[in-house]
């Protein structure tokens, strides 16, 4: 088997006539008729060229030889990004794409491939931002959801010294603080509860507030500070027993290597779709247990793969929650054809159909076109 060709696909999908969510797909084509598509995320605007010059690259291998093919484009682009950001982002398409197919070409679950499955119900967390945390709660646990999320971080809160200054103000400190015991009271203490506070404080607010927070039995706190300093990340952790969480900004196992040794981080969350793909994830899950450390993909991407992140969490012993960012979103289960919902009872069921299990709806899809626009280029 000899990969032919790869196409990309560029889907802005519309709610109530307005685009509203970016989704990025690549297709790979063989000579016996059986293709793979993965999704990526976070690329810039020349992933499409990017990818299509990872591909040249890839044309006549065997599919089937994953990692190989993966380890042949990212050594190529040593020079050119090729240990973090856009261009590794536009790799983990072409990844994820070739163990669709891997799977389809052996007619078994990608999850098999992976090592087989530890569990096949795959447990979400919903990111619910700074909506209202009393009624989203009651949402949740109707739908089978045990654990949610909200953002407690604000850049334009009327206390911040400046929009620049990582520092806490008292005032600014105190309301957050309330806040953060405002959530917990008022969602109840049965759900998980994680909250967010996007890199945007300094080691010594993060402290503060994590060391504050204590009482709340959070699941974790989310990046108190940028991702550039581990150090930094680490005094905080050994500071508090609030489990930190940290790592959706990290790319492949090397960018998790000093996180993990200094155990800089109670759980880690390597977004999946853009820091590696499936193979390299689940070696940076493998690495995390050694130090028994859980592993809690940050997810912001379609349902495609929603479920491809999903092979990985059941391939893993030490998985915790996967991310699940489109709690309303109406066109969530439109994007893909699936026998079943996507998500059923706050959890993605995995079963035994080859490769990820899933297609894309590319009748919805290039429906989001303008007229006469082609889906793949």
């Amino acid at each position: 088997m000899k990969i032919t060709d790869i196409k990309t696909a560029d889907a802005h999908v519309k709610i109530d006539g307005h685009p509203r969510y970016r989704y990025h797909y690549v297709r790979i084509y063989t000579d016996e008729g059986v293709y793979g598509t993965g999704e990526t995320s976070h690329v810039d605007s020349g992933w499409r060229d990017t990818t299509h010059d990872m591909a040249r690259m890839i044309t006549g291998q065997d599919p089937r030889d994953v990692d190989a093919c993966f380890e042949l484009i990212r050594r190529a682009y040593i020079f050119r990004g090729g240990f973090a950001g856009a261009g590794i982002s536009a790799l983990t398409g072409i990844e994820i794409a070739l163990w669709d197919l891997a799977g389809k070409a052996q007619n078994i679950p990608v999850y098999r491939l992976l090592g087989g499955k530890f569990r096949h119900r795959i447990r979400l967390y919903v990111d619910s931002a700074h909506t209202d945390y009393r009624q989203r709660a009651e949402e949740v646990r109707e739908q089978g959801f045990t654990a949610i999320k909200f953002d407690l971080d604000d850049g334009n809160h009327p206390h911040k010294l400046d929009r620049w200054n990582w520092s806490v103000t008292p005032d600014e400190f105190k309301s957050l603080v309330d806040q953060a015991f405002e959530i917990r009271q008022g969602i109840g203490s049965s759900l998980d509860l994680a909250l967010d506070l996007h890199g945007r404080y300094d080691a010594t607010a993060g402290m503060k507030m994590a060391q504050a927070l204590e009482p709340l039995n959070l699941m974790w706190l989310e990046e108190p500070v940028p991702p550039e300093n581990i150090d930094a990340l680490n005094k905080i952790t050994q500071s508090t027993s609030t489990p930190i969480c940290a790592g959706e900004n990290l790319y492949l196992r090397y960018g998790f290597r000093d996180l993990l040794e200094k155990q800089a981080a109670d759980i880690i969350m390597p977004d999946i779709s853009k820091c590696g793909g499936l193979s390299e994830c689940r070696k940076i899950a493998n690495m995390a247990e050694i130090y028994y450390i859980p592993f809690a993909p940050h997810n912001n991407s379609s349902a495609l793969s929603t479920v491809a992140d999903a092979h990985v969490c059941a391939s893993v012993p030490n998985f915790l929650a996967l991310e699940f960012h489109r709690f309303n979103d109406p066109t969530w289960d439109q994007v893909v054809d699936s026998d079943n919902a996507v998500i059923q009872d706050g959890h993605v069921i995995l079963t035994e159909k080859p490769g990820l299990g899933i297609e894309l709806n590319e009748d919805f899809l290039s429906a989001q076109l303008e007229a006469g626009e082609p889906l793949w280029h």
